[in-house]
Order: structure tokens, then sequence, then C-alpha cells
């Protein structure tokens, strides 16, 4: 593949794994689409994919996985803990080789008006693609959630860009956008205090005045009954992921909790881990070349 794009959709289901199978099933054996990775949660009742290919063979696999999602998804009977409007909940389209911002842009436009064509789903296009500063922000489309979204949408300002003029009735409405990469970057606390990962969270979101490249809010692990710190990293080259850790473990301590531990879900570029390592490390004048994997 000269070109490559890549996509990270989130699906609305992370509990049923047969519906899941069958959700992304069309970025299987497709030429031109390489289905790098998948992961579910129950709490979240969620699953995020990340898929790669050729802009054109992406885009059709894209939209057929929408297609089976709103098939499979009854948002009238969803539950979870992360904030949710769709059946596709988010579509983001990352340029990665031999592609531009401007070409993800174009892409995310384009599936957006074939979704909206072929089954009815509405989008806002969100992040570089959004057509209005107040719709760039994915947590202001997505505030209200699928159930408020209907009310929402009979205000002029939050009129989808692509599609009917309310939501599809089971699959709801989905976020489409170009965006540069994101880490999804989860940190657990010792507690099952929900109220101190959500305090946690308010601090260092960008909205409320914390990193500018943070989006972030406290979601309960009813299997382990621990609160987490759920983290979006929206631009790690400009707010670290240690310094954003080191920052939870430090207000943590204003309620004496501890950090367990962290997670990423998807796929994370090694770069992001690499200043980690250099941070922790202490290790003086690295650079990338020194990684054995990107000499080869």
């Amino acid at each position: 593949m000269n070109r490559i794009m890549e996509c990270v959709p989130n699906f609305s289901e992370g509990r049923d794994l047969e519906r899941v199978e069958k959700i992304i099933a069309p970025f299987r054996g497709k030429e031109n689409v390489k289905l790098l990775d998948y992961s579910t949660d129950k709490d979240h009742n969620r699953c995020v994919v990340t898929v790669i290919g050729e802009p054109e063979a992406l885009k059709d696999a894209v939209i057929e996985a929408m297609g089976i999602a709103a098939e499979v998804i009854d948002m009238t009977k969803h539950e979870g803990q992360h904030p949710r409007m769709g059946a596709t909940d988010v579509v983001p389209f990352i340029p990665v080789r031999g592609c531009t911002i401007e070409d993800a842009d174009k892409l995310a436009k384009e599936v957006a008006a074939a979704v909206a064509d072929r089954f009815g789903i509405p989008s806002f296009l969100y992040e570089r693609s959004a057509s209005a500063s107040h719709r760039a922000n994915l947590a202001s489309v997505r505030k209200g959630q699928f159930e408020g979204m209907a009310e929402k949408m009979k205000d002029p300002r939050w009129k989808p860009d692509f599609g009917p003029e309310t939501i599809h009735p089971t699959a709801g409405v989905t976020a489409i956008g170009a965006r540069m990469p994101l880490v999804a970057f989860n940190i657990n606390l010792d507690t099952p205090n929900l109220e101190i990962a959500t305090r946690i969270g308010h601090q260092i979101r960008h909205l409320s005045g914390g990193f500018r490249y943070v989006k972030a809010m406290g979601v309960m692990l009813e299997e382990r009954n621990i609160a987490q710190v759920s983290i979006n990293m929206t631009d790690y080259t400009k707010t670290s992921l240690y310094r954003v850790f080191e920052t939870v473990k430090m207000e943590a301590k204003r309620y004496g909790v501890n950090v367990l531990g962290s997670e990423i879900i998807g796929l994370v570029p090694m770069a992001a881990l690499i200043d980690c390592a250099e941070y922790y490390l202490q290790i003086e004048d690295f650079n990338m070349d020194q990684v054995l994997e990107t000499r080869l």
C-alpha cells in the first residue's frame, strides 16, 4: 500500500462477542485493508477497532461495518459507562503515510454522505472536519448522549451535517472526522469511589483548565470494583503521557488514593512510549534511531 490511512471506529457493543465479530467482518480478508487491532470492554460496553488501508478500500470497509452495526445494535437498549450517541459512535480518519489531514477530511465527508444515503444515519463532522467551531470537540457533540440527542438536534446549531435532521431510531447518530493520532490512556485507582476519579478527570482535562491536549472523565470498572480516570490524549507530541500520569498520581494523593496501574486501548505510536522511557530512565541525548525496530 503506497497511501495509508488509519481509521479507529468505536462501536457501541462490548459484551456480545458474536455481534462484535459481525461488525468487524468487513475489515477481514479485504485487499488493501488490514485489521490491526480491536478491543472490547464490558463496563464501557464498547468496541474500539484500529484498521488501516488504501483510502478507497478503507472507505468501503468502514461503510459496510457501519451498516452492520446499525442492524445488530439497538441503542434504545444500550447501557454502558462510556458516553455514546450511536451504534457507530465515532469514526475518526487519521493520515499515516502518503496522505494529508486534508485527504482524511475528504474521506470523512464521503463516508458521512454514504451512510446517510444508504442507512439513514445522520452524522456530525468533528475535529479537523468540523463545520463550526462549537462542533470540533467530540465531548460537545456527544453531550446529551443517545437519550437526549433527538431533542438537541431540534436546535439549529445542532443540525447534522449529513443525513436526516433527527436521530436514526435505533442506530442514533455518528460523529465522523479527520484528526491526528490519539492515544486512549486509562489510569486505574485503588478506590471504588467514582467521585474521586471524576474530580481528577476534571482537574486534568483541557475543558476544565487542565492539559491542552487531554480529554478525561471518571468511570467505574464494576467487575474490579475500582474507579478509573479514562483519558484521551489528542496530541501526545504536545502533552506527554508521563506528565499526565504523574499529575494523576499527585492529585490522587490528596484523597489518600494510589494509582494501581494504567492501560492503553488500541494501538499507540512508538514515539509516545519512547518519550516516557526517556523521562523515567532519565536518558540523555536519546533519538529514535537508537530503537532497534526503527532500523529494520
